[in-house]
């Protein structure tokens, strides 16, 4: 059967299923009692064995079967739920996971999980006392070490003088930037507790950073497995350690049985030929069609911007000529193109489940390297966003769960001795109002300390001792988010380097949104952002700087208003007006851009634009509004990109180029 055609349904349908699994572990390791998660589980790994058998995927259709028969004995009360073999059902299911994702990229869906086979066999046998290490991580190398007669005859030798030979498996972080760097530390903390005999890649590989993000060494130590993992998970920036004792002899055996297998492998190439071609030639077809869709909703999106522009010109032209035909077919092209624009963003929307769904499995894990019990709960994952704002938020949102973690969330002793629930809990929320999707971070813990923060401050710079005493809580909270500023008492992995919450704030804020931060001592923390639904197309006001045409954000304006210059007051050495009873500075905009011409001062009347940012405000004083419009946002290019107060241009209907207020850059 040919089976090239169905391999774009199985890579997604796959991709589903192990979804599914994945939050049904969870949802088992909160209820491992609940019959309905257990049937939900089998069912998933039931029809992704049936459908990998059916495709030729044999290693993936028997790791599924044995995952299928773990839980057939849970089902049927032959097993019970044990917190210590959830961690190899997660590396089960992420072992799959990978298979698929090399079956999408064009590859067999071939890897070595022998390992994880042997523990879920014992599991199956009901020997539910299996260490996390006699899993395979989750992301190691495709096949098991090669030891030569030398290094085998080194490792039994050692093991008769009363050593132990350990196989060291060490994930570094995805965002980990001196790679060579850490596998240097890495191999300074192993070499003083041990010898190293073996490393894949070699030591050269690493050393020049020739590898993706992990590396296995062979060690021979005294030290205990659990004493290794714990002096290399002090070197920073490592995901994970796995550290797994083994025999020589069963070493050997298992090389001698992957040496017969692929023999066996070699001799059936000529009849396997034909079926490994044609999956390879549907892969390449499946993986280039998602993408040519994704261009070419871009290249409509890109034609549509011009057309927008168009739109604007065409307005224009009709208003001029006063043509009563001309003005009506305009108006109709008007309503035609909005109704298409909205059709266009539409397509462009992605639920941003895409970015939540790889929360809960994260929070899990940092929740036990901290030793905190932490709930996380999502709501609203089916909220849409802009494909380009997808894109951007991941990252954001990883650096305030990590920190609600970490700074946020107490010690289960601490909790317990306040009074509070022993569990934590972190809320992830996302919703829609207006044209702004709203995305909420709370949790329950210890809250922002106002005086540790301060003294933070002014130890680093920020502020003086003068300032902090003028300042309000929500000035202080947004302290937090200075670049270079942490709160943390000592270094880790997770935090105490002061860089996150900058760039959290920095990203939000090209991506034209905003933070904010509310906290209550001891009863939690709440980061609010505010995003844009979209980047492409926005609504501005047009206003005028002498013959200079500029553009301020809809989405930031509050209103206009014209005011009178004996109504400007001087607070601070600033100009500033009464704005229904709050102080609003004012900001000159012919001085911010160096516009030549009459200063606005001298002006009987002011146009002032009031624009919002968080709770603080500001006036841009400008020459004259021009009105509403929709544009397209141009980005300014790199070599212009650090521009002051502007945040890209437009192309106006008249063939004008209009440069686009960033006003957060104004509101001080």
């Amino acid at each position: 059967m040919d089976t090239a055609q169905y391999l774009g349904v199985f890579i997604d349908e796959s991709n589903e299923h192990l979804e599914v699994l994945s939050n049904q572990l969870l949802e088992l390791e909160k209820r491992p009692e609940d019959k309905t998660v257990i049937e939900e589980i089998f069912r998933a790994a039931h029809t992704l064995k049936g459908m990998s058998a059916t495709m030729g995927f044999s290693d993936i259709a028997d790791l599924t079967h044995k995952l299928e028969n773990v839980f057939d004995g849970i089902r049927y009360d032959k097993l019970t739920v044990q917190p210590n073999m959830m961690d190899i059902l997660f590396d089960t299911v992420d072992s799959l996971s990978l298979m698929v994702e090399d079956i999408s990229n064009g590859g067999d869906g071939k890897r070595d999980v022998g390992s994880i086979v042997m523990s879920l066999e014992r599991l199956e046998r009901g020997e539910v006392d299996v260490s996390m290490e006699s899993a395979e991580p989750v992301s190691t190398r495709e096949t098991a070490l090669t030891l030569d007669e030398f290094e085998l005859s080194i490792l039994k030798a050692s093991n008769e003088q009363g050593f132990f030979n350990y196989e060291i498996t060490v994930q570094l972080r995805e965002d980990c930037l001196l790679k060579g760097a850490r596998v240097f530390m890495v191999f300074e903390t192993i070499e003083k507790i041990g010898e190293v005999i073996k490393s894949e890649p070699s030591v050269s590989d690493l050393e020049e950073e020739k590898f993706d993000s992990s590396f296995t060494v062979i060690l021979v130590s005294q030290s205990e497995p659990e004493e290794i993992k714990s002096s290399i998970m002090k070197v920073s920036e490592i995901e994970r350690v796995t550290v797994e004792s083994f025999s020589v002899d069963v070493f050997n055996k298992q090389q001698q049985a992957k040496h017969a297998q692929e023999e066996a492998a070699s001799s059936s190439e000529q009849s396997t030929q034909m079926s490994g071609e044609v999956p390879a030639g549907g892969r390449t077809k499946s993986s280039k069609t998602i993408r040519v869709n994704i261009d070419r909703l871009d290249i409509l999106m890109n034609l549509f911007e011009e057309m927008v522009i168009d739109r604007g010109r065409l307005e224009q032209i009709s208003g001029e000529l006063g043509n009563q035909d001309l003005q009506e077919t305009v108006e109709r092209i008007t309503r035609i193109s909005g109704d298409l624009q909205d059709i266009i963003l539409t397509m462009r929307m992605v639920p941003i489940d895409q970015v939540f769904s790889r929360f809960p499995r994260m929070v899990r894990q940092l929740a036990r390297d901290l030793n905190k019990n932490v709930n996380l709960e999502i709501e609203g994952a089916d909220t849409e966003l802009d494909r380009t704002v997808i894109d951007e938020i991941g990252d954001p949102l990883v650096h305030l769960i990590r920190n609600a973690l970490d700074h946020g969330i107490e010690t289960p002793e601490s909790r317990v001795s306040q009074g509070k629930p022993e569990q934590g809990t972190i809320h992830l929320q996302a919703y829609h109002s207006g044209n702004h999707v709203f995305i909420e971070i709370s949790d329950d813990g210890a809250g922002i300390n106002r005086q540790k923060v301060l003294d933070k401050a002014i130890s680093n710079g920020v502020i003086d001792s003068t300032q902090a005493e003028t300042l309000s809580d929500r000035q202080v909270n947004e302290l937090i988010m200075a670049s270079g500023f942490s709160t943390a008492d000592t270094i880790s992995d997770i935090s105490g380097r002061g860089v996150g919450l900058d760039v959290v704030k920095n990203t939000i804020e090209s991506l034209g949104g905003t933070i904010a931060i509310e906290a209550e001592p001891h009863r939690g923390t709440k980061f609010s952002i505010q995003l844009p639904l979209t980047l492409s197309i926005i609504s501005v006001l047009l206003v005028k700087l002498q013959a200079e045409t500029y553009a301020v954000p809809l989405s930031s304006i509050i209103e206009t208003a014209k005011i009178h210059r004996d109504q400007i007051l001087q607070a601070h050495n600033k100009r500033v007006i009464d704005f229904r009873g709050k102080v609003v500075p004012l900001v000159f905009m012919n001085d911010v851009f160096q516009v030549p011409g009459k200063y606005q001062l001298h002006q009987e009347n002011l146009s002032v634009v009031i624009v919002r940012k968080g709770e603080r405000m500001a006036g841009l004083v400008v020459d004259s509004f021009i009105g509403q419009q929709e544009v397209v946002l141009k980005s300014l290019g790199n070599y212009l990109s650090d521009t002051f107060a502007v945040s890209g241009a437009t192309i106006l209907g008249d063939g004008e180029v209009a440069l686009i207020i960033d006003s957060n850059a104004l509101i001080k």
